[in-house]
C-alpha cells in the first residue's frame, strides 16, 4: 500500500558542491521516506546515526573515512536502506565492539553493496529482524583473532537474508549467536583467522550454496538445531585444530550436496543426533569424517569418501548409526552380480585411526607395511574398533549426485 509519507518523499542530494556538504546534515534534514543521494567523493565522518526510515544511497561508490573515531554508521530506525558505500577506518576498542555498520532493533532493514576496509567489526546486526545483507565485500587485516572482530554478525535477530556477501581476513567471516531463521546463501569466506561461518544457540536456519576456504576452520555448528547445509564448496582449512565443519551438541540437521576437500578433518562431530549426511563429496582430506562420541541415530547414506587419508574414525566400539550405500576409493570388494552393489560389506573404521587418535605421533608410519597388516587383521576380527559398524551395500562406483 503507497503511504501518505511517500507522497511526500524527497531527495537530498550531498556532494562538495550541493548546498548540502555532508552526510550528517542529510540525515539531519531528511524526513521519514526520504531518500539522500551522496555523489562521489570522500565524506571524513563518523557517528552518524539514522533514527528515521530513509534510504541512502552512495552514486559511484563514494567513501566514508571514519578517521578511527570509533563507529561510523548506527541504524536505529525500520525501514532503512543502506546502498553502495565504501567504508573504511573504524575505530579499534578492546572494551567496544565497533562497527562500520551497525543496526540496531531494527525491521525491515537492506544493507547492500558496501566495500568495508580498516575496520574491527564490518556488519553488526543487533536484536533485529526480517532484513537483508547482500552483495557486500568486507576485507579485514585480522592476524590473530584476539585483536579482530566479525565481518558480519548477528545476535539475537531473526528472518535475516545474507546473500552474495564476500569476507575475508576477519576473525569470524560470518557469526550468529541466538538468531534463527537466518539463510546464508551463495557467500564466499576466505583467509578468517577462526571460522568461516559460526553458530552458537541458533535454529532453524540454513546455510546454502557457500565456499568457505583456507580459514582457520571452516563452519562451526554448536549448541543449535534444525538446519539445512546444502550445496556448500568445503576446502583447504589445515592445521592442527582445523576442519572443514565442526558439529558439536547440534540435533537435527541435514547435509547435503557438500563438498569437502582437502582439509584436515573434512567433519568433526561431537554430542550430535539424528544428523543426516547424503549425497556428499569427501575428497583428498585427512579424515573424512571424525566421530569422538555420543552420536546417535545419524545416517551417512550415498556419500563419496575418496582418497581420504582416513574415511571414518570412531571413538570408541558402540555405534548407534548407518552407514549405507556410500562409495568408498579404499573397498577392494567385488560385485558377482554386476548390480553395482558390493558383495563384501566394507568397514571404514581403521585400527589404525583408532592408534592415531591416542598416539598422533603414529601417523608417520601411515604408508607403512606393518599398517597395512594390523588393520587387515582388525578387519578379520574387531577388537578396538565397532565390530557392526559397516557398509552393507558399498557401491561398486562413484556416485553422481545430479542422478540421485
Amino acid at each position: 500500500m503507497f503511504s501518505i509519507t511517500n507522497l511526500w518523499a524527497e531527495t537530498i542530494t550531498v556532494c562538495a558542491t550541493c548546498s548540502v556538504k555532508t552526510i550528517h546534515e542529510a540525515i539531519q534534514q531528511a524526513s521519514e521516506g526520504d531518500t539522500i543521494l551522496v555523489k562521489k567523493g570522500v565524506y571524513k565522518e563518523a557517528n552518524l546515526k539514522i533514527e528515521k526510515g530513509i534510504t541512502l544511497i552512495g552514486e559511484g561508490l563514494p567513501t566514508i573515512d571514519g578517521q578511527e573515531k570509533g563507529e561510523i554508521i548506527t541504524i536505529g530506525a525500520n525501514n532503512v536502506t543502506l546502498d553502495g558505500f565504501k567504508i573504511i577506518n573504524v575505530g579499534v576498542s578492546y572494551t567496544t565492539d565497533y562497527a562500520a555498520v551497525r543496526v540496531v532493533r531494527s525491521e525491515g532493514f537492506t544493507i547492500q553493496n558496501l566495500v568495508l576496509e580498516k575496520l574491527f567489526f564490518g556488519i553488526y546486526l543487533q536484536k533485529s529482524n526480517n532484513g537483508k545483507v547482500l552483495n557486500n565485500t568486507v576485507k579485514g587485516e585480522a592476524v590473530t583473532e584476539f585483536n579482530s572482530g566479525n565481518a558480519i554478525h548477528l545476535w539475537y535477530c531473526s528472518n535475516v537474508e545474507v546473500r552474495g556477501n564476500d569476507v575475508r581476513n576477519v576473525r569470524d567471516g560470518i557469526y550468529l549467536e541466538f538468531s534463527d531463521q537466518i539463510t546464508i546463501i551463495d557467500n564466499f569466506s576466505k583467509n578468517n583467522v577462526r571460522y568461516g561461518l559460526h553458530f552458537m544457540f541458533s535454529n532453524n536456519n540454513s546455510v546454502i550454496n557457500n565456499r568457505f576456504e583456507t580459514n582457520g576452520a571452516g563452519i562451526a555448528l554448536m549448541f543449535s538445531k534444525l538446519m539445512e547445509v546444502e550445496n556448500n564448496i568445503i576446502t583447504k582449512n589445515w592445521g592442527t585444530a582445523s576442519y572443514g565443519l565442526l558439529l558439536k551438541e547440534v540435533n537435527d540437521v541435514n547435509l547435503k550436496n557438500n563438498i569437502f576437500k582437502e582439509n584436515t578433518v573434512g567433519i568433526t562431530v561431537e554430542g550430535s543426533n539424528r544428523l543426516v549426511y547424503a549425497n556428499n563429496d569427501f575428497i583428498s582430506n585427512g579424515y573424512a569424517l571424525r566421530v569422538k562420541g555420543a552420536c546417535y541415530d545419524n545416517q551417512i547414506v550415498k556419500n563419496n569418501f575418496l582418497y581420504n587419508s582416513f574415511d571414518i574414525s570412531y571413538n570408541g566400539r558402540i555405534h548407534d548409526n548407518i552407514f549405507d550405500n556410500n562409495f568408498w576409493s579404499n573397498y577392494t570388494g567385488y560385485d558377482l552380480d554386476k548390480d553395482g552393489i558390493g558383495d563384501v560389506p566394507y568397514r571404514p573404521v581403521k585400527l589404525f585411526s583408532y592408534i592415531v587418535n591416542r598416539t598422533p605421533e603414529a601417523i608417520i608410519l601411515l604408508r607403512s607395511l606393518f599398517i597395512d597388516l594390523i588393520d587387515f587383521s582388525e578387519k578379520v576380527s574387531p577388537v578396538f574398533t565397532p565390530d557392526d559398524l559397516m557398509d552393507e551395500n558399498p557401491r561398486m562406483k562413484r556416485i553422481d549426485h545430479d542422478k540421485n
